[in-house]
C-alpha cells in the first residue's frame, strides 16, 4: 500500500457494484467487520482507515485540513482502483465525508447512507478543545469515555477501543479540527442522491434529531432509528445496519420493478399487479425485491447472459408458462429467434427431447405472436 493513499481492504467480486465505507473518528475499518463481509456477497466493498487510524499514513493530512480535504483522499482511493461512481455509506467523520461527497462531487456518488453522523457536529468549542487536550496529552485520556461515548450499556469491541488507544495523536486532533468546521446544513437540499439516514437511539454524540434534520432537508431521504445502538451502531446492532444499508442498496422493491418492466414488459406487470390480493402481496413484494431488485441487477451477468439461463432453467423443470414470458423477455433483452432456438436446443441434450419439444412449441407460438404484432 502507497503511503500516498488511505490504507484500505477490498471485498467482493470487482465487477460487483462498488460500495465504499468510511470510519469513525478514533476507529479504523474494523468498524465494518461484521458488516462488510454479508455486503461484499452482493457489492465491491472498499473499506478505508482515516489518516493516523488503522494502516492510513498520519502525514496524509496537516494542519488546516478540512472534511473536503478527506473527502478528496477518498476519491484518490476510488480513481487509484478504477471507481468513478459509487455508493457511499460512513459513520460519523466517515458519514460527514459522504455528506461532502454528495454536496460538491454528486457526479460521483450512486447513493448515500449516513449513520450516527450529522451535517454539523455541536459547534467548533468541543473539538477544538478536545484537539488541543490530544496534542498535549496524547489519547489515553481519551480511552476511558470510550465505552460511553460508542456503545449503549456494557456492550464493547476490544479491537475498536484498541485502535483508538493506538491512533497517532497529531492526525486525531487535526481530524477533530476538521470537525470543528465542519457545517453542511444550509447545503443540504442540493443533495440529489438517494440517502438513507441511521440513527441510534442511544446516541450521545449525534442523537436521532441530528439525523432528523438530514432527513427533513434532503429531498426523498429516509431515515431509520434503530432501538439499543449508541454511537457505532455497525458494531453494536449489526444486523439491524444490514437489513436498513440492503434494503437501500438493493433500491428495494422499487429498483426491483423498475427492472422487472424493463425485462417482461408493463403489460405483463400491470396484469400481476391487478391479480394481487393482500394474501400474494408479501409474495410479489419479495419478486420485486429478491429476483428483480438484486438478482437481475447484478453486473456480473449480462440480461442477454441471465435471460438465456433462465431459458434453460424454465425448460428443466418444465414451466412452459413461464417460458413463454421469458421468450418475450429473452427478446426485449436483445437474444435473436436463432439464439433462442440454440439456446432450446441445448437443452434437448441436458433436460431431455420431451422437455425441449414442449419447449419449441412454446417458443415458436410466441415468436409467431410477436412476427403478427410486428407485422400488424
Amino acid at each position: 500500500m502507497t503511503g500516498k493513499l488511505l490504507n484500505h481492504r477490498a471485498e467482493g467480486s470487482t465487477s460487483a457494484p462498488p460500495l465504499l465505507l468510511g470510519p469513525s473518528l478514533g476507529t479504523s475499518y474494523a468498524l465494518w467487520d461484521k458488516v462488510a463481509p454479508e455486503l461484499s456477497t452482493t457489492h465491491r466493498v472498499i473499506r478505508w482507515d482515516l489518516p493516523g487510524h488503522g494502516g492510513s499514513a498520519a502525514g496524509l493530512i496537516g494542519p488546516g485540513v478540512t472534511v473536503g480535504d478527506l473527502a478528496d483522499l477518498v476519491l484518490a482511493l476510488a480513481d487509484s482502483l478504477g471507481i468513478e461512481r459509487f455508493a457511499y455509506a460512513g459513520v460519523s467523520l466517515g458519514g460527514a465525508v459522504g455528506l461532502h461527497l454528495a454536496v460538491h462531487r454528486p457526479e460521483r456518488v450512486e447513493s448515500l447512507a449516513v449513520l450516527c453522523s450529522s451535517a454539523h457536529f455541536n459547534g467548533s468549542k468541543p473539538w477544538e478543545e478536545r484537539a488541543e487536550r490530544v496534542r498535549r496529552d496524547g489519547m489515553g485520556w481519551l480511552l476511558e469515555s470510550a465505552n460511553a461515548r460508542w456503545f449503549a450499556g456494557d456492550f464493547t469491541v476490544p479491537e475498536l477501543v484498541r485502535d483508538h488507544a493506538e491512533a497517532d495523536p497529531e492526525a486525531y486532533a487535526l481530524c477533530c479540527d476538521a470537525l470543528a468546521a465542519f457545517d453542511l446544513r444550509d447545503r443540504l437540499g442540493e443533495i440529489r442522491a438517494r440517502t438513507l439516514l441511521v440513527a441510534g437511539r442511544e446516541d450521545p454524540a449525534t442523537p436521532p434529531a441530528h439525523l432528523r434534520e438530514i432527513a427533513d432537508a434532503v429531498p426523498g431521504s429516509a431515515l431509520v432509528e434503530i432501538p439499543g445502538a449508541s454511537h457505532l451502531a455497525p458494531a453494536q446492532c449489526p444486523e439491524a445496519v444490514l437489513t436498513a444499508l440492503r434494503a437501500h442498496l438493493g433500491g428495494g422493491a422499487e429498483r426491483g420493478m423498475e427492472v422487472r418492466r424493463q425485462v417482461l414488459g408493463d403489460a405483463h406487470v400491470d396484469r400481476a399487479q391487478a391479480r394481487q390480493t393482500p394474501f400474494t402481496a408479501r409474495f410479489q413484494d419479495f419478486i420485486s425485491r429478491y429476483a428483480w431488485g438484486e438478482i437481475w441487477t447484478d453486473p456480473t451477468l449480462s440480461r442477454r447472459e441471465r435471460s438465456m439461463i433462465t431459458l434453460t432453467a424454465l425448460v428443466a423443470h418444465g414451466h412452459y408458462d413461464e417460458l413463454a414470458m421469458h421468450v418475450r423477455a429473452a427478446r426485449r433483452n436483445g437474444l435473436t429467434p436463432e439464439e433462442i432456438g440454440a439456446v432450446l436446443l441445448q437443452t434437448a441434450v441436458y433436460c431431455g427431447v420431451p422437455a425441449a419439444n414442449s419447449a419449441f412449441a412454446t417458443a415458436q407460438r410466441v415468436l409467431a405472436e410477436e412476427d403478427a404484432a410486428n407485422e400488424g
